[in-house]
């Protein structure tokens, strides 16, 4: 009879462990489920434009597009003839309209690093929460770990206490029938 206590004892704890083990992989496939399948960003028009116009701005396509169209002016304002010359020497009207392209380019392309800048903290704060939440986890079944260790201690105790008090009997019946 004690020797089927014990065993039910045991069961009960492995199925406890079992619990809890079912329960943490629910839980972490959840967090994988809800960082796998984030829920698409709406942009406006404006920063779509914005992160295209970026995007453009700082790739090598535009450095070398807008090398070659300065080069082209400049060799197209210096060696035609007096009346084709749209922008003479010191090329003034191209100082403008590089002036006028930096000034528009510069805002949008901070708007669009803002944005992202956005996304980065908001990914960041993510990753703050995740961190956390392992972090409780972890602590969460360290604390059910500790639980369930106490019961298997105190059931090894019982369990000893039963064996000493099987001895004890055995140990009466050899002296008695002696």
């Amino acid at each position: 009879m004690d020797i089927t206590n014990l065993l039910k004892s045991e069961d009960e704890q492995l199925s406890k462990l079992q619990q809890i083990v079912r329960q943490a992989i629910a839980e972490e496939k959840l967090i994988v489920e809800n960082l796998l399948h984030q829920p698409k960003e709406v942009l406006t028009k404006g920063q779509s434009i914005s992160d295209k116009v970026a995007s453009f701005g700082g790739s090598w396509k535009f450095i070398i597009s807008f090398s070659i169209i300065l080069s082209v002016w400049i060799l197209f304002n210096t060696l035609s003839p007096r009346r084709d010359e749209f922008d003479p020497y010191p090329f003034i009207l191209m100082n403008l309209v590089l002036s006028a392209i930096a000034a528009l380019q510069a805002p949008i392309i901070m708007m669009s690093q803002n944005r992202k800048e956005e996304k980065d903290r908001k990914r960041s704060e993510n990753d703050y929460l995740i961190n956390l939440k392992a972090e409780l986890e972890v602590r969460s079944l360290h604390q059910k770990v500790d639980l369930l260790l106490e019961e298997q201690i105190k059931v090894l105790f019982d369990s000893q206490a039963a064996q000493l008090e099987i001895l004890k009997n055995i140990e009466i019946k050899i002296n008695a029938s002696k």
